[in-house]
């Protein structure tokens, strides 16, 4: 092999072996239950949700008329959707090192319970909820709500 094969067989390699850890990072949060049907949109691909599966800022997170979802974000902040919801993950940014960062979500349809993380122990008004006709900001609590 020559010195310019052996390179674009190492950038390769290297590409292949760094692409999944940089794809991780950009993970915001981590499917933890599901009952029954419920799907993560991303990208306009609909996949089935499983515990396990990564979620990213952009996704999009919906059940069906009997199921539910519950998922961790990654400064421990957790949400659990209901039956027929529809939740778009709009905006995420947590940096670890300082305990900031900001969440904004936009609950379209059904029911949402938060217990909030990090996030809101640090910067009190970094977390909102968008509904159709308000924005509830989150100061570090527990709540839920309901659109119809």
């Amino acid at each position: 092999m020559r010195a310019g094969q052996k390179f674009g067989v190492c950038f390769l390699l290297f590409f292949c072996l760094i692409t999944p850890a940089l794809a991780d990072s950009a993970r915001i949060a981590q499917v933890k239950t599901v009952v029954g049907d419920a799907f993560i949109t991303r990208n306009g691909e609909r996949h089935p949700a499983k515990p396990g599966d990564a979620l990213y800022q952009s996704d999009v997170v919906t059940t069906g008329s009997s199921s539910a979802i519950g998922f961790t974000f990654i400064d421990n902040t957790v949400f659990s959707e209901g039956p027929d919801s529809e939740l778009a993950l709009e905006q995420f940014h947590f940096d670890a090192n300082a305990a900031k960062g900001d969440l904004l979500a936009d609950m379209r349809k059904g029911s949402l319970t938060v217990v909030s993380g990090e996030i809101t122990h640090t910067s009190p008004e970094a977390m909102k909820i968008k509904t159709p006709t308000s924005v509830l900001g989150v100061r570090g609590t527990t709540f839920a709500v309901r659109v119809y």
